[in-house]
């Protein structure tokens, strides 16, 4: 386990920046003032004004919106390349992300992150403009999302100029919850993938959700509260749907996956999610290390301009995906790309 140097106290941007947000009642709030506030939060997650608390993307990433036809929809995607004197291969490794936030949130959050990434790896960013949980929306829709744009990339990979050989898929919250659960299909269907990256992830929407330490620890503050939870956890899985087909922690096959890194803010209520978590990959047979960063609150790697710790996490997952995506390119051909049907 590797721990970075930092402080039990919240950062002081943090607490000011939650303090001047409203937040519904979780527990009565309705559709329409869900909607809104969805709405809201998202034109002010992508706005450039919020550029000094989200943090300005990599001058050396190319960033631009691209839509992908999966099933019967089209999902939009957030692509980051490194610029054309970056890109020294003809096929990049690929870095499918998905965004965390549940009910809210855009991949346009994750541009400091994400167009790093791609500058510095020399890789290709696809990030998922998931459907987000609401009424009649339940998290298995986010999750085929993630899966259906993974496989059309894989499947075309020669127009996205990727090598298939080379592929990690890298979440935070809710949104490593489901790449979490799509490195789980991948194994399942013989889909050699590099690396995961799940960072402060959810990973337990059973009864038994809130039945940890970090919850009654940090549960009440700024971040997910237990409120929210319960709120994500009837939203995700409405009647009908069993809890375990989307909580990793309760899924089998878990040996044998591609190698994780799970980053834990030790302030967060999910902090034991993540633990948990990466103890059951181990014991399964999975390498999974665990980065803890003290002091650090939930999503705060989207957050460097509040949260200082989000430049060393972002340092440990740039090279922990580096080591994992090294090698030649391997060649476009059909029984690579046949795996992920």
């Amino acid at each position: 386990m590797k721990r970075t140097t930092g402080t039990d106290r919240l950062p002081r941007g943090f607490r000011l920046l939650h303090a001047v947000q409203k937040e519904p009642d979780w527990p009565a709030v309705t559709a329409a003032e869900l909607s809104a506030y969805r709405d809201r939060a998202n034109r002010l997650a992508a706005s450039r004004l919020l550029r000094v608390i989200t943090g300005r993307p990599d001058p050396a990433a190319v960033i631009g919106w691209e839509e992908v036809a999966v099933a019967d929809r089209v999902v939009r995607v957030r692509v980051y390349r490194p610029s054309p004197t970056r890109a020294a291969e003809a096929a990049l490794p690929l870095v499918l992300h998905v965004h965390g936030g549940g009910f809210v949130g855009t991949a346009a959050q994750c541009d400091w992150m994400n167009s790093h990434l791609a500058a510095r790896l020399s890789a290709v960013v696809v990030s998922v403009e998931h459907r987000l949980l609401a009424p009649g929306t339940p998290l298995s829709a986010g999750v085929d999302d993630g899966w259906g744009v993974l496989c059309h990339v894989l499947e075309h990979a020669a127009r996205w100029g990727i090598d298939a050989a080379r592929v990690a898929v890298a979440g935070e919250s809710c949104g490593a919850l489901i790449v979490a659960l799509a490195a789980i299909r991948a194994g399942s269907r013989g889909l050699p993938l590099r690396a995961q990256i799940l960072t402060n992830p959810l990973c337990d929407l059973t009864d038994t959700m809130l039945d940890y330490p970090s919850i009654s620890r940090h549960g009440h503050g700024p971040g997910p509260s237990a409120a929210k939870l319960r709120f994500v956890r009837e939203l995700a899985v409405p009647p009908g749907i069993d809890p375990a087909t989307v909580s990793p922690l309760h899924a089998g096959g878990l040996g044998g996956l591609a190698p994780a890194l799970v980053v834990v803010p030790t302030l967060d209520a999910l902090a034991d999610h993540g633990r948990r978590y990466a103890q059951r990959l181990r014991e399964s047979g999975t390498p999974a290390d665990i980065a803890e960063y003290p002091g650090a609150p939930h999503a705060f790697v989207t957050l460097p301009g509040v949260v200082p710790q989000a430049a060393a996490a972002r340092r440990q997952i740039t090279d922990f995906l580096r080591a994992r995506l090294a090698g030649a390119p391997a060649s476009q051909d059909g029984p690579a790309r046949a795996r992920v049907r």
